[in-house]
């Protein structure tokens, strides 16, 4: 999309934005100039970096696919990105057309955009929708926010997606005080769906990465799979527990994917204790 557009109120086309360059890498339009290079000095040292991000999203549609399979019927996508196509209220809507979606994230510029985008799109289903502020290191006062609770009974099952969110925290502790928040404010029956970047297969990335990454909003920290499953520890993960995102319930007839750990994002869905 061209630059020369008129941006959503607030937007700053100047600096990076992850969830920008996270909707450059999946092919979307809502990115500008300065998302669009940091995205490309990512793919010179990760060169797999835009299939990361796809299978990313598309766990994310298998996993909430899933839950509303099993019944679940409302959702909180909390540090929500850019709403792209196939994004949580769409993919829940294939199984479940009245299901309950929040979308909550602390940027303005997602929110900015997440409203016009939804409004603009009309959306899919008959389900409730509400776009809401949250501070994704704070996701568990979501819960308290009027508007959600307008929208989410908290007396029946919720599903509070973590996609990407985790590996922004960079200490170890507070993830887990962030995890363990979400736990407490779920009801029993709830779920968590959760992504994780890790640079355990290729360590010698991580400052190449954050180099990269230095002029943006945010900065991440890639972590182990043990210091990831301490983090969620606090949930019984279901089957296949702590995978690699394209290795997490594949679609029938995908066929096998090489190399899954070149995502760089391990995955998993958890059900509260």
């Amino acid at each position: 999309m061209s630059d020369e557009r008129r941006p959503p109120a607030g937007v700053d086309l100047t600096t990076p934005n992850t969830a920008r360059i996270y909707d450059y890498l999946l092919g979307g339009k809502d990115n500008y100039a300065a998302d669009r290079r940091v995205a490309e000095e990512l793919l010179a040292v990760i060169p797999e970096a835009r299939t990361a991000a796809r299978e990313n999203h598309a766990f994310i549609g298998r996993a909430v696919r899933f839950l509303a399979a099993l019944g679940v019927r409302q959702f909180i996508d909390i540090g929500t990105k850019l709403p792209a196509r196939g994004n949580v209220r769409e993919a829940v809507a294939e199984v479940a057309p009245d299901a309950a979606v929040v979308f909550a994230d602390g940027d303005p510029v997602v929110l900015a955009h997440a409203r016009a985008l939804l409004a603009g799109r009309g959306g899919t289903g008959t389900g409730r929708t509400a776009v809401v502020r949250c501070d994704p290191r704070r996701p568990a006062a979501v819960f308290d926010d009027p508007e959600v609770r307008a929208c989410i009974d908290v007396d029946r099952p919720v599903a509070c997606i973590l996609d990407r969110v985790l590996h922004f925290i960079g200490d170890d502790a507070e993830a887990a005080e962030v995890v363990r928040g979400v736990h407490d404010a779920l009801p029993p029956g709830g779920h968590l769906v959760f992504t994780h970047i890790t640079q355990d297969p290729e360590p010698q990335s991580g400052g190449d990465v954050g180099a990269v990454f230095k002029p943006t909003d945010r900065h991440f920290w890639g972590r182990s799979r043990a210091r990831i499953l301490d983090i969620v520890g606090r949930f019984d993960l279901l089957d296949p527990g702590l995978t690699y995102t394209p290795q997490w319930r594949p679609d029938p007839g995908t066929g096998t994917f090489v190399n899954p750990e070149r995502t760089f994002t391990l995955a998993g869905v958890g059900r509260r204790r």
